[in-house]
């Protein structure tokens, strides 16, 4: 049987067309655009009760205060108890369900309080390792190894940045965007901030859409301003007299030092 060029080149080009399809199912690219701005889409925090942005510092082993300290927003704890909240001077509610403390503009929740903490705390838990996961797994960055991993006096656009080392901010770091814009960033050791060192957003940036995803661990210098969601695989340190203004998501300890830190 003889095939017209005409036919041949149809083949070809089918064949081509099936060829890319395969290979573009398996490169798919796990970084979804932004609806509302610039950069990748924001990292669910989960809903409801059992939600990890409920809560502007939540941990699995253990809260620390040295001394000092103002924090606004909801505090979290599971699977440790109470008792490994320590430095707040915490006061039981009457329902058992969550403390209080003077030095916390909101409530306490502990994985051996009354119902329907426990609950709430697991979920949550989950929420956090499952946001983590989710940062994570965004692929196809915008920028990679950006500075050597030395971010000190970059001004930073919205997207998704990646560092397969340890990052550092020794002097201050801008992010510049609008109200809607998100960054994600992606960091495979620790990240740590100079004393005196400020995070700075401009042109409308919010705290909220700032998501940093640590495999290692986060350590804020004296006195240093930090901006975002830190997502740590292991510990995050406020030393003493830093500020935060965002959410401390770890994954074993959140220790803190005369510290200042408010929900976005």
């Amino acid at each position: 049987m003889r095939y017209s060029s005409k036919t041949i080149a149809a083949c070809i080009l089918v064949s081509l067309a099936v060829l890319a399809a395969g290979c573009g199912d398996s490169t798919t690219s796990n970084n979804p655009p932004n609806p509302a701005g610039a950069g990748p889409a924001p990292v669910s925090m989960g809903a409801g009760a059992g939600a990890a942005g409920g809560y502007v510092i939540l941990a699995k082993s253990g809260i620390t205060n040295v001394t000092g300290s103002h924090v606004t927003g909801d505090l979290g704890l599971s699977p440790a108890a109470a008792s490994f909240i320590t430095g707040f001077s915490l006061v039981t509610d009457g329902s058992n369900s969550f403390s209080t403390s003077a030095s916390v503009v909101g409530k306490v929740y502990a994985a051996d309080y009354a119902v329907p903490s426990p609950a709430n705390l697991t979920a949550a838990i989950g929420a956090m390792e499952t946001a983590y996961t989710d940062a994570a797994g965004r692929t196809n960055p915008d920028h990679t190894e950006l500075g050597g991993g030395s971010l000190g006096g970059l001004t930073l656009a919205p997207g998704l940045y990646k560092w397969t080392t340890s990052v550092s901010i020794p002097t201050d770091t801008t992010l510049s965007g609008g109200a809607g814009d998100v960054w994600i960033f992606q960091i495979s050791g620790d990240l740590t901030t100079a004393a005196a060192t400020h995070v700075v957003l401009s042109g409308g940036a919010l705290a909220k859409n700032i998501f940093w995803q640590i495999a290692g661990q986060a350590t804020l210098g004296t006195t240093s301003h930090f901006e975002g969601i830190i997502l740590s695989k292991t510990a995050i340190t406020l030393k003493t007299s830093a500020s935060m203004n965002g959410r401390a998501l770890g994954q074993s300890l959140v220790a803190l030092d005369d510290n200042a830190v408010s929900a976005p």
